[in-house]
């Protein structure tokens, strides 16, 4: 991936849903899922130490496949997680991350 001016990112931020608790298996599963697409894109992710949530920021071809995978995540398919999908264009990016 290239990041250039008027390029654009996808930021997902996630939210805890609910009561019901992540089990390790369910976490594992979700980890197992940003790997995966991360080998395929441009993807880095992280938990919130703040509060129950997390964000990716990710490369996706438009709005709807951002979605999508984002959708496809197993701790937002099983309701453990809600998350907001967000456009986000690049407009000011450091001299070592312009190609």
């Amino acid at each position: 991936m290239h990041l250039k001016k008027g390029g654009k990112l996808y930021i997902r931020i996630d939210y805890k849903a609910g009561e019901k608790d992540i089990i390790e298996q369910d976490f594992q599963d979700h980890l197992a899922y940003v790997k995966n697409a991360a080998g395929e894109r441009y993807l880095i992710g992280g938990g919130f130490s703040n509060i129950d949530g997390g964000m990716l920021l990710f490369e996706a071809e438009n709005f709807e496949e951002a979605q999508e995978i984002a959708q496809n995540d197993p701790i937002i398919k099983m309701g453990l997680y809600r998350c907001d999908i967000f456009e986000w264009n690049l407009v000011v990016l450091s001299e070592d991350v312009v190609n």
